[in-house]
């Protein structure tokens, strides 16, 4: 229609009467109350008003309508409330510039974000269906004497916001060399948004196959609640636990999972009591925080796409990654945030605590060639670790630095943990990279870290602190008192902390020089008989000294980087070229042994070899003192093909193939289920404290005569238990059998209980076992003479019982 300016308007919309107005601004919304009968529902027409500069006209449109109205019915309609031009559908107020974020109560919504350098803020406003058009529905400029406080820009919005997304827009300078990236044309997303509208499918591109398609955050509403039933943190001590690291698509997303929505939170859920059979009290879940699996879509793989299946790669820290919904981003992320608490509610009743693997050392941003997302287009500055000319520090390896010990972001990282622990319920964090958070932030100023000058301070911009203050705050938090805190005590600029990360006596570390010690003895290597004994012990000679306990150790021998657990014994190289860098890609030292040929298509005996090389490391990992952690497939023997780095594949390689499960329920899965079973029942392997000799003697091939010597592999030990006597462990990684002389004990006599040279189901004699007895009549001739056989690559568990 053609209109006069600051003529009134009247327009006809589907189910709604006349409506008029005189013209306020070149663009306003209207809001609409529609009566239907006795039912009513309130409508928000939005108009738009464009003006041709060489005339006195405008045109106006109806261009969307928000609410419930009903296609062909008819219903007054009047305006509730009045015109205002930009911001007509809501009240606008100054607001508090605290808590950070979208905060609702009953009367509308505090919007509130920090941003040093910006020069103007606006916040804008979006309903879904402009959101999936890149359109903006509303924006409402920031008056920076009313809606700023310091550096915090916020606005309190009354009015009503179900289906409603928002971001910002900042001004300011845009100077890469200053580190500044300030571009008003640009919605940024909220780093405090609890949920992330955009795609809602995984693995769907956007619009016109936009891999990267505008992204808003939720809006919260005032009445959300998630119904708990009752659940409490389960707070086990960490000696008791069994770690299971778990990638929440790839669980159950292979077809044989048979689960109604494969590859999401609900799918997850139906297979917890598989966890719970294998005797698994704790989760920890690979990076589930909102990230882009298309991030690297438009990278080849062999004629395939390349996708960021693992997630170590965040836009934003609190939302629950809304693609791993079923609901995807319906009910504006609601619906996932719910699924997710699901998960957490299930699995506490199956007696599971849940951990999540946090990436506080880089985000989705990369380097200065990244896309600005978030962080980057709010204050660039402060968020990264950036060098005088705006360079990029890179510690990650992935482009960017977190500036993790800056002010306002170890308060950022402080909510952001706060809010998984009160709202999520999770139980603890595993923290990808965590030596990059005890470095020196950007622009280093000791009297804002610490409150005063520093004595002789002479650090500079990512130089490792002995007290971070971020390790500090969460380590002395209140909200996080009794977490578990888990640190991958390293980063990719060649800071390695393990034994050495700032622990306030409660942090725990991933212990890599377990894996890789414990991998070297197994496979025979020479010189590592005293180093496995340590491993055995909860490596005391890394954690005693700074009076830390063998819990603070967790101990494994794979995850999700490098080899699987059956491909550490069948690979002596990776084969990476799936992966589409000519295999450069990875690690290339994975102390890996194949066991004589390379490759799965092996001779009969080499494939008996792996088999009882696997029950070794499990085993290991049983009995050592610390917390074991099994990678997610390992339980029946999943294999990536040599692949030690498959972090772009979303396909079976990273899918847990539940009918190759199901085929190793009695052979290699029935083996892992009863030894953790064993740990369980054995108060020995799980104490507090580091073993002294007042409990644990050390053996060689004769009783009490341990040999330490660099060509020994052999190591055993026997170690008095509450409920089981003693117990007798020994390890022969030679390729040489050996006859065992056990230790004696008068009055008593040793059995049996596992041999890992022995097929399935004979490798651990359960109680339920039908023939039993006659399989410990073969070896009783040997015992009761105080010996044992063990053949190469073995071990052996026995248990001290009465004579009869």
């Amino acid at each position: 229609m053609e209109l006069a300016k600051a003529a009134s308007i009247t327009a006809q919309a589907p189910g709604l009467g006349p409506w008029s107005r005189k013209l306020g601004d070149e663009s306003f919304q209207l809001r609409f109350h529609r009566k239907n009968g006795k039912k009513s529902a309130r409508v928000a027409l939005v108009v738009r008003i464009s003006s041709d500069s060489t005339s006195d006209s405008y045109s106006a449109s109806v261009e969307s309508l928000v609410g419930d109205a009903v296609e062909g019915t008819e219903a007054e309609a009047e305006a509730v409330l009045d015109v205002r031009p930009g911001f007509s559908a809501y009240n606008v107020l100054a607001g508090m510039p605290l808590p950070f974020g979208a905060t609702a109560n009953e009367v509308g919504v505090n919007f509130a974000v920090y941003s040093g350098d910006a020069s103007a803020a606006t916040l804008c406003l979006f309903t879904l269906s402009d959101l999936t058009k890149n359109r903006v529905t509303e924006e409402i400029p920031l008056d920076p004497v009313i809606n700023k406080t310091g550096s915090i820009w916020h606005a309190f919005l009354e009015g009503k916001f179900r289906d409603i997304a928002y971001g910002y827009k900042f001004d300011g300078k845009f100077s890469p060399e200053e580190g500044l990236y300030f571009d008003n044309s640009r919605v940024i997303l909220d780093p405090y948004a609890k949920a992330v509208i955009s795609r809602g499918e995984y693995g769907i591109l956007g619009t016109d196959g936009n891999c990267w398609p505008q992204m808003a955050g939720m809006v919260p509403l005032s009445n959300s609640e998630f119904d708990w039933e009752g659940d409490l943190p389960l707070r086990y001590p960490q000696k008791d636990l069994i770690i299971y690291e778990m990638h929440v698509r790839g669980y159950t997303k292979h077809d044989s999972s048979k689960v109604d929505f494969p590859g999401t939170y609900i799918g997850a859920i139906q297979k917890l009591d598989h966890l719970k059979e294998l005797g698994v009290n704790c989760i920890e879940l690979m990076p589930c925080q909102e990230f882009n699996e298309l991030e690297y879509f438009n990278s080849s793989m062999h004629g395939q796409n390349r996708m960021n299946c693992w997630g170590y790669s965040t836009i934003n820290f609190f939302s629950p990654m809304s693609r791993y919904s079923s609901a995807g981003t319906a009910n504006s992320g609601h619906d996932a945030i719910n699924e997710f608490k699901m998960l957490v509610r299930e699995a506490h009743k199956r007696g599971i605590e849940v951990i999540i693997d946090i990436v506080f050392n880089h985000t989705a941003e990369g380097n200065e060639n990244g896309p600005i997302l978030s962080f980057r287009g709010i204050d660039n500055k402060t968020y990264y670790m950036i060098g005088p000319k705006g360079e990029f520090y890179n510690y990650s390896g992935c482009g960017n630095t977190f500036n993790c010990n800056h002010p306002i972001v170890r308060r950022f990282i402080k909510d952001c943990m706060r809010y998984w622990v009160t709202e999520m319920h999770v139980d603890g964090f595993r923290f990808d990279l965590a030596s990059i958070m005890t470095r020196a932030s950007s622009l280093w100023d000791p009297v804002s870290t610490y409150g005063r000058q520093v004595e002789g301070d002479l650090l500079t911009m990512g130089t490792p602190l002995s007290s971070p203050p971020v390790i500090d705050i969460i380590s002395n938090d209140p909200f996080l008192r009794g977490v578990k805190l888990i640190a991958e005590a390293w980063d990719a600029g060649g800071l390695y902390q393990v034994g050495r990360f700032p622990h306030w006596g409660i942090w725990s570390e991933w212990n890599g020089q377990y894996r890789d010690v414990v991998r070297q003895f197994i496979k025979g290597t020479d010189g590592f008989a005293g180093a496995f004994a340590k491993c055995l012990c909860g490596s005391p000679n890394l954690y005693q000294e700074g009076g830390r306990r063998p819990w603070n150790s967790i101990n494994f021998v794979c995850a999700h980087d490098g080899f699987t657990l059956a491909d550490l014994v069948t690979y002596n190289n990776k084969n990476n070229f799936a992966n589409g860098e000519d295999n450069r890609d990875g690690e290339n030292h994975n102390l890996s042994w194949n066991c004589g040929e390379e490759g799965e298509l092996a001779s009969l005996s080499v494939r008996r070899l792996r088999k009882r090389q696997m029950r070794n490391f499990f085993l290991c990992l049983m009995v050592s003192q610390g917390v074991p952690m099994i990678h997610m497939g390992d339980e029946y023997g999943h294999t990536k093909a040599g692949n030690n780095n498959t972090y772009c594949h979303d396909n079976y390689l990273n899918y847990f193939q539940w009918d190759r499960k199901e085929e190793a329920s009695s052979d290699f899965y029935r083996f892992c289920r009863l030894m953790t079973q064993f740990r369980r029942e054995c108060e020995s392997l799980r104490l507090n404290d580091f073993p002294t000799a007042k409990r644990l003697q050390w053996h060689g091939h004769l009783p009490g005569a341990p040999d330490w010597s660099g060509t020994s592999r052999f190591v055993a030990f026997s170690l008095i238990d509450a409920l089981k006597r003693e117990i007798y462990i020994a390890f022969n990684t030679s390729h040489l059998p050996v006859i065992v002389t056990l230790p004696d004990r008068p009055g008593f006599r040793w059995e049996s209980l596992v041999d890992t040279a022995k097929p399935a189901p004979y490798d651990f004699l359960s109680d339920d076992l039908h023939d039993k007895k006659t399989v410990t009549e073969q070896v009783a001739h040997f015992l009761n003479s105080n010996l044992y056989p063990m053949l190469s690559y073995s071990s052996i568990i026995l248990l001290l019982y009465p004579d009869s």
